[in-house]
């Protein structure tokens, strides 16, 4: 992704480091048992990784900076989204956009919505209307899930931007009350379309950010989206795929809703509560 001469988002909250020996002792195999186990739950597992129940502010170390590359990376990209979605919001919706705040992290972080790290992976909180990152996890993304690339990345946190317009349109909130409403597996499903939606939303930022794409940019997005998909995250995990658990949706689902959006431009076509 071409971002040289791309300013930064102002909207970066860059946090110091919390990280307490984190995954200490249990191993890769452990580590990756952990983290599979919060993806799946959506549970902090931080005190897993720290080894201990104490309280984190008893835990944490000397603050440190996030890792710069990787921090103003997130502001160039996230500064693309606010260029992005103001338009939209305007051409497409006859409203007026306002951006989120990126948190930018390395360990530990907390917000309002419960604790952040790189066991959580990257998340929006809309009571704060702010996007968590740790930047570790563009690492991990890389390393352990086999999405590698800049546009990886990229796609990750416009994703998470595409909650904040989810928020911003009123979806959110109406998801969330239908969920308190559902059981666990009704519950899963309307989770499984609101995040196919913020895939599809992605697509329509990729598509309006193709001038500053390089090749294989696109592929980079799609195996992202495959590689995020819960059934080969359950597949990963050693486990047989359970579709009534699944968050996010299927490989193919989250690869096919993203290129539903970056070919049509269109937010109209992202409504996955409409679809099949």
């Amino acid at each position: 992704m071409r971002l040289r001469g791309i300013k930064g988002s102002r909207n970066v909250e860059v946090r110091g480091r919390g990280r307490a020996g984190a995954a200490g002792g249990i191993g890769i195999v452990g580590l990756l048992v952990v983290l599979a186990i919060g993806y799946f739950t959506g549970i902090d597992v931080t005190p897993l990784l720290e080894g201990t129940n104490q309280p984190r502010s008893q835990q944490t170390t000397q603050a440190q900076p996030a890792d710069p590359e990787a921090t103003q990376f997130a502001g160039q990209v996230l500064a693309t989204t606010e260029q992005v979605w103001t338009r939209i919001f305007a051409e497409q919706l006859g409203r007026t956009y306002t951006p989120p705040v990126m948190v930018v992290f390395d360990g530990v972080t907390q917000s309002p919505c419960g604790g952040a790290s790189g066991a959580t992976g990257p998340f929006y909180c809309p009571v704060d209307q702010k996007a968590y990152l740790d930047t570790a996890f563009f690492t991990m993304l890389s390393q352990q899930l086999g999405a590698e690339g800049d546009f990886a990345a990229a796609y990750v946190i416009a994703h998470e931007v595409a909650h904040h317009v989810q928020n911003q349109l009123g979806i959110l909130g109406q998801v969330n009350a239908a969920r308190q409403k559902a059981n666990t597996a009704e519950a899963n499903a309307l989770t499984v379309r609101l995040e196919l939606m913020a895939d599809c939303l992605s697509g329509v930022w990729a598509q309006s950010v193709q001038g500053l794409m390089e090749r294989g940019d696109l592929q980079e997005a799609l195996n992202a989206a495959r590689k995020i998909g819960d059934d080969y995250l359950q597949r990963q995990a050693g486990q047989v795929p359970q579709p009534h658990t699944f968050t996010h949706g299927t490989s193919e689902q989250r690869a096919g809703w993203f290129r539903r959006g970056y070919d049509s431009g269109l937010v109209d076509q992202c409504d996955t509560f409409a679809a099949r």
